[in-house]
């Protein structure tokens, strides 16, 4: 198999020992640290990142779709505020695809290699291996992310129709300052379906099911928790004072009410709230962490 072949469809290359930069076995006296360990992972997974064209592809693919649907719905030229209102609802959908791309087969792939075999002789807990997995592959997703919607708010910069004076001179300002907030939001939002794959990753044993799973698990992300939600709404299991709270449970309805109520509102400077911040910041944070512990639990079994 060549080198180009190998990046479609394996997004790991195989592993040396140099490759692996994992400490020998050794004595638990001369153990590295738990940080150490996991930056030795880190490192390996930013380098498969690095070594491998479909990333960069992907990369690629994301931004100009953002700059395109920025530019085409009017956004550029509006301000800050409208291109992330028109940027809102494609990300919903594209950023869990491209986190599930960046962890599907980020566990999975060094089962199929034989890798977690051999790093049962090494010092270093399933813990320790998942998060460095986690943190490595972050950074590529959040490098994809934040880099492509910086490139967006700097079309914005060049392309805006009124100076940006006058936006700070009135109620309702449009600020660079509320789409840096909306950045790290869609940031966390893709941090916490990350999580969900990596998990999947770890959860299965072959390639064609971690997709099919993956395909399950954006399904049930994307609509199944949303549709969920509408039906206890409409059944009379949720009133509409703890509907603003229930929306945590699901990480896109989370995602798009914290970027309404922190982003668009606050822009807006009126109108109904339309979620919990605090609850949907924690229910992010539960689907990152409840994710990477099933990813733990999987490893160990």
């Amino acid at each position: 198999m060549t080198g180009a072949s190998r990046s479609v469809h394996d997004d790991s290359p195989p592993a040396t020992d140099d490759e692996t930069d994992l400490e020998p076995p050794r004595s638990a006296d001369r153990a590295p640290k738990p940080t150490r360990r996991i930056e030795r992972v880190v490192v390996r997974e930013l380098r498969t990142l690095s070594r491998t064209r479909t990333f960069v592809l992907l990369g690629a693919a994301f931004a100009a779709v953002l700059l395109g649907i920025a530019w085409v719905g009017g956004g550029v030229g509006a301000g800050y505020v409208p291109t992330i209102v028109d940027l809102l609802t494609p990300l919903e959908l594209l950023v869990p695809i491209v986190a599930v791309a960046f962890g599907y087969r980020a566990i999975l792939g060094d089962r199929r290699r034989g890798e977690l075999d051999v790093l049962e002789t090494y010092p270093i807990a399933p813990r320790e291996h998942v998060i460095g997995v986690f943190v490595g592959r972050a950074v590529g997703l959040l490098g994809t992310v934040a880099a492509s919607l910086l490139l967006v708010g700097g079309a914005v910069v060049v392309g805006r129709e009124e100076p940006f004076s006058r936006y700070a001179s009135h109620a309702g300002a449009d600020s660079p300052l509320l789409f840096a907030r909306f950045v790290v939001l869609t940031a966390l939002f893709a941090l916490s379906i990350l999580a969900v794959a990596i998990a999947i990753s770890a959860l299965v044993s072959g390639t064609r099911s971690a997709l099919a799973l993956s395909v399950v698990a954006l399904v049930v992300v994307l609509v199944g928790l949303d549709l969920a939600l509408v039906y206890g709404l409409a059944g009379g299991y949720l009133g509409e004072s703890s509907l603003v709270y229930a929306l945590a449970a699901s990480p896109l309805s989370a995602y798009r009410g914290l970027v309404f109520e922190t982003v668009v509102i606050t822009a807006a400077g009126t109108g109904p709230q339309t979620a919990s911040p605090v609850a949907s910041l924690i229910g992010l944070a539960v689907w990152t962490i409840g994710s990477l512990a099933v990813a733990t639990a999987a490893m160990n079994r």
